[in-house]
């Protein structure tokens, strides 16, 4: 089939959700697809990629990195995913969305060179990403991988440098019921003779094992690298005695932007002889990152959070941040999330924050339904439910017609539980 002008980019991504038999939400690892394609279109490297992987902390990572290069003066493109709002979120050039008429273009290219591969709707979009990045003199791209790392479509594109940052328990149907399966996954972006930054403190053997195997230059946080907190402030170090003292901490909250942040810094020490940055530079973009939906607060009263926890590991870290944000008298929580994750586990962590539960439908075939959520809750004993809803925006109007001003809304579990949020507040990513 080839390419089909005058589509508008909703039109293409109508296409791209019925090209595969899966569907959007189909899952087929593998990179035989997207190799094939990739070399029709004669994709090239020219250069550095920095790709990041992990569990969670995959899209701070990407964009502290974004940030402390734009501030460098460097053009960079970024892709991740999912997305919140709108599917320009998944490309940056420069710090902006692409635009809907070089999405079309890019997607048309990609299917004019597929003839008649059944890509995915991730590995379309992935191969589309990169002819829109060589349709730009850039200096850097950063690629988040989508699902796991081996078999991942942005495996297709050779890491400069990679970042995993996170090792926990999530899409164990595709990647493996334990922590060392999961790791040797998450290892597959490794290359050899090049730098893989890991930011677990306790990375699975599978992990290190394939990283050994790889021949890949491997830095662990705590061992090689790390940070110190301080008085208002931290300090990055290197094993080799280098440190960068007097850092602020990052315009993101949670504790866990410190393993992220420090991640970043060893990154682009490794890469310095090809993208060199200041002390200023750093400081700067620590200061500017912004992530919607990763434990974003939202100005007003009542206090509105937004975090797209939707495993036990980020629920924790979650949990963890709601308890140093101060007072709140009640947190009313209006959550959905897909079926198929660790549900009990994201309860169970956030058991202690939440007073009040406002389960939730969400759209697709994928996702636990309200009631079989209030159920699940009940089960637990995480704490009370308030009826369910039918979309996130009916539980969010719930909670805004019954929450005082000290108390808390917070909004967690899927992206789709955030973007509806977001939707019915008005707010742009």
């Amino acid at each position: 089939m080839g390419a089909v002008p005058g589509r508008t980019l909703v039109a293409w991504l109508d296409h791209l959700e019925r090209l595969h038999p899966q569907g959007q939400a189909g899952i087929e690892l593998g990179l035989d697809r997207v190799q094939c394609v990739k070399s029709a279109l004669q994709q090239r490297q020219t250069c550095p990629v920095i790709t990041v992987g992990g569990t969670n902390g995959k899209g701070s990572t990407c964009t502290l990195l974004e940030r402390i290069l734009l501030s460098a003066g460097y053009r960079v493109g970024v892709y991740t995913s999912p997305h919140l709002l709108s599917y320009r979120e998944r490309v940056r050039i420069g710090g902006m969305p692409a635009t809907d008429a070089v999405f079309c273009e890019a997607f048309a290219r990609v299917e004019a060179a597929r003839q008649g591969v059944a890509l995915t709707y991730f590995e379309f979009g992935t191969l589309a990403a990169w002819e829109i990045f060589a349709a730009q003199p850039l200096d850097t791209i950063i690629l988040e991988v989508g699902l796991g790392g081996r078999l991942d479509a942005t495996n297709a594109y050779d890491a400069d440098c990679a970042i995993v940052t996170t090792i926990a328990l999530d899409h164990t149907d595709f990647l493996g019921e334990t922590r060392e399966q999961i790791g040797r996954e998450k290892a597959g972006i490794a290359r050899a003779g090049r730098p893989l930054i890991c930011g677990d403190d306790d990375p699975p053997q599978g992990l290190l094992e394939a990283c050994r195997l790889a021949s890949a230059d491997f830095l662990k946080i705590g061992r090689d690298f790390g940070y110190l907190k301080q008085e208002g402030q931290w300090q990055y170090w290197q094993r080799d005695g280098k440190q960068r003292g007097g850092l602020a901490f990052p315009a993101l909250r949670g504790n866990c932007q410190l393993h992220n942040a420090s991640c970043v810094l060893a990154a682009l020490d490794t890469l310095h002889e090809l993208l060199p940055v200041t002390a200023q530079d750093i400081r700067h973009g620590l200061a500017e990152v912004a992530v919607p939906g990763r434990c974003q607060v939202l100005p007003g009263r009542p206090q509105i959070v937004l975090d797209v926890a939707h495993n036990p590991q980020a629920a924790a870290v979650l949990a963890a941040s709601l308890g140093d944000m101060g007072f709140a008298r009640m947190t009313w929580a209006v959550f959905g999330i897909m079926a198929d994750k660790d549900i009990v586990g994201v309860i169970a962590a956030m058991g202690q924050r939440v007073d009040r539960w406002l389960p939730c439908d969400l759209p697709g075939t994928r996702a636990a339904t309200g009631a079989d959520l209030s159920g699940i809750i009940q089960k637990v004993g995480a704490g009370s439910t308030v009826g369910t809803f039918s979309t996130p925006a009916t539980a969010l109007a719930f909670a805004q017609e019954n929450a005082g001003d000290d108390d808390r809304i917070l909004a967690l579990g899927s992206f789709l539980t955030v973007a509806g949020v977001m939707r019915s507040l008005g707010r742009t990513a």
